[in-house]
């Protein structure tokens, strides 16, 4: 065991790990480190400060790619000091290879050796607790020591607080977790009709320590300007259930003054709400928004009831609560964060900070001395579709700032029915204002066509998709048998929908991230902070001093990674990056 953090680099050093090499790392603040890599099993033991002293040298020396089972163990050594800036997370790169959200240990080293997921161990009963039946058995799975039972499985109760309980299991786990990235990163550089698949799942581990920065800095946001915007909406906060029944009752007033026949209805219940409309001379199958929109001068109904639906989403889900739950005392909203949905693998937040009503960004101000700096990905999925598809023809149309209008020429429709018509195209809509267009999008781009009809026919048989970068998107039909035809035939339509938009959005996934982990890494010399990350949009605060290098930062971060990661170099993808203090000072 090294005898100090110089001591514990010179070790490394002499068995080879240098910068960017793979060094797996557990780590209980309470227990100790293991490092593992490059043959060492190394263990230390200490308090937080001997641990923190240990790791920060290591990754200021050495440098190397840190190998996480999970971004726990990040977020554990970033409490101890170390800030890493490179990993390779075997639970976000499980995520790409099998798909879905699950990727605890145990089912990830399940599957890389081929050990049937229904065979995994049960999670052991907490430390401490009585045995039962069950964990009698599981004791009876070999030595308690070695993490791997006699049948294949890691020990589940390896994975549970309190059971690593010495460095030295520290230093074993950490051991299987460089097995682990070892055989992932083998994998997927083998994907050989996936020549991306390695860089991504660099840049998906690296958007797991984004996810982590994210959650700890927050969103800025001022509290004054957040209630006066909120007080316009759903009025002043209230401090009692009955005021707050009353300011309901108002608001649902200024929509049932407009009832022919003066009833009672709540308008919480679509099928009331259908009833007021019919009785106001309006036929819908449904209350959606987009579908009354087009309706607002058939009846004052109309309007008076989209703005009572923005003011009670206001109210419900983004009031003086919900300000109160997540906007701290330093001007940050803060909520969780993850790297992949589970799905096509996008972004997600809670604390509605994927979904926040554009009403509301009037109060997202940079700090003082600050601003925002504001990118926006245009036209992000024709584009990915040009350059994954390799359609030349459609490549052609993204040299124009405005794809939408080049393809319209090309069509001779509008601008408006062309934009229609290329999003439906991936969405899987063939109805509507855009289908006039389909027969002419499929004659003049035929080989994205025809890659998004694959897709479609791929999801349809329930056989699982790969993106471009790798990604296994789930397409399983498992139980349409037991369903009628009908509803097998309409489960199978809307898989085929899905599919053909997943790997678009997949494929775009990938690409935001990778542009955003540059940004973070890049911008770390101009004290640039990404604060949000929002579909396509990057919202980076930056010193206002520095606002002008950040906004060409972010350029040029953009081109850096379409150069890494498009297969089409003729593809060209473009920002809208402008310079704001209030996030609603950006355009779009």
């Amino acid at each position: 065991m090294p005898t100090g953090p110089a001591a514990l680099v010179e070790v490394l050093a002499g068995a080879g790990v240098g910068k960017g090499d793979l060094l797996a790392v557990a780590v209980v603040a309470e227990v100790g480190l293991g490092l593992a890599g490059h043959g060492l099993e190394v263990a230390i033991e200490g308090d937080a400060d001997v641990l923190a002293a240990h790791l920060r040298a290591v990754d200021a020396e050495v440098q190397p790619r840190w190998v996480l089972w999970s971004s726990r163990t990040a977020a554990v050594m970033r409490q101890l000091g170390t800030d890493i800036g490179s990993c390779w997370d075997v639970a976000a790169v499980h995520r790409l290879t099998g798909g879905g959200w699950r990727a605890d240990p145990g089912r990830v080293w399940a599957r890389l050796h081929g050990l049937p997921p229904d065979t995994l161990p049960a999670s052991p009963q907490r430390p401490g607790a009585p045995l039962d039946l069950f964990t009698m058995a599981d004791r009876d799975q070999g030595d308690p020591e070695q993490p791997v039972r006699p049948d294949g499985h890691l020990r589940p109760d390896w994975d549970q607080p309190g059971w690593v309980a010495t460095p030295e299991r520290l230093a074993r786990w950490a051991a299987l977790a460089h097995e682990v990235a070892t055989q992932q990163m083998a994998e997927r550089a083998a994907l050989a009709d996936r020549p991306k698949a390695l860089l991504v799942a660099r840049a998906e581990s690296a958007a797991e320590l984004l996810c982590l920065d994210l959650a700890a800095g927050g969103l800025p946001m001022d509290r004054a300007t957040a209630e006066t915007l909120l007080a316009e909406f759903v009025g002043p906060r209230t401090h009692s259930d009955a005021d707050a029944a009353e300011q309901r009752r108002r608001r649902d007033d200024e929509v049932l003054r407009h009832d022919p026949h003066g009833r009672n209805v709540d308008l919480r219940s679509p099928a009331q709400v259908k009833s007021l409309l019919r009785r106001a001379g309006i036929e819908v199958p449904d209350t959606r928004a987009w579908r009354l929109e087009p309706m607002v001068d058939t009846h004052p109904v109309v309007p008076a009831l989209l703005a009572w639906r923005k003011a009670e989403r206001m109210a419900t889900a983004f009031g003086y609560a919900w300000l109160d739950e997540h906007l701290g005392a330093d001007g940050r909203l803060r909520g969780d964060w993850t790297g992949c949905d589970g799905a096509a693998g996008r972004m997600t937040a809670s604390a509605g900070l994927h979904n926040m009503p554009a009403e509301l960004r009037p109060a997202v101000m940079a700090e003082p001395g600050h601003v925002f700096v504001r990118a926006d990905l245009g036209q992000i999925e024709p584009r990915v579709l040009a350059a994954v598809s390799g359609d030349e023809e459609l490549a052609r149309a993204t040299r124009s700032d405005d794809l939408y209008a080049g393809v319209a020429t090309t069509l001779g429709v509008e601008r408006d029915i062309a934009k229609v018509a290329v999003l439906g195209a991936m969405y899987g809509q063939t109805t509507g204002r855009g289908a006039q267009a389909l027969a002419g999008l499929r004659a003049a781009y035929p080989v994205a066509i025809e890659y998004l009809e694959q897709a479609e026919r791929e999801a349809r048989a329930g056989r699982d998709l790969c993106t471009f970068g790798g990604r296994r998107v789930r397409m399983s039909n498992q139980g349409d048998h037991d369903l009628p035809e009908v509803d097998a035939r309409s489960r199978a339509a809307a898989r085929g929908r899905y599919g053909r938009n997943a790997m678009i959005q997949g494929a775009a996934a990938e690409l935001f991230k990778m542009w955003a982990v540059t940004v973070r890494a890049r911008g770390v010399t101009l004290g640039a902070e990404i604060v949000l990350c929002l579909h396509d949009e990057l919202l980076v605060q930056a010193p206002a001093s520095a606002a002008a290098e950040v906004a060409a930062l972010v350029d040029d971060a953009l081109q850096e990674t379409v150069h890494r990661w498009s297969p089409a170099p003729s593809v060209r993808f473009l920002a809208d990056t402008s310079i704001v203090a209030r996030w609603s000072d950006a355009k779009g």
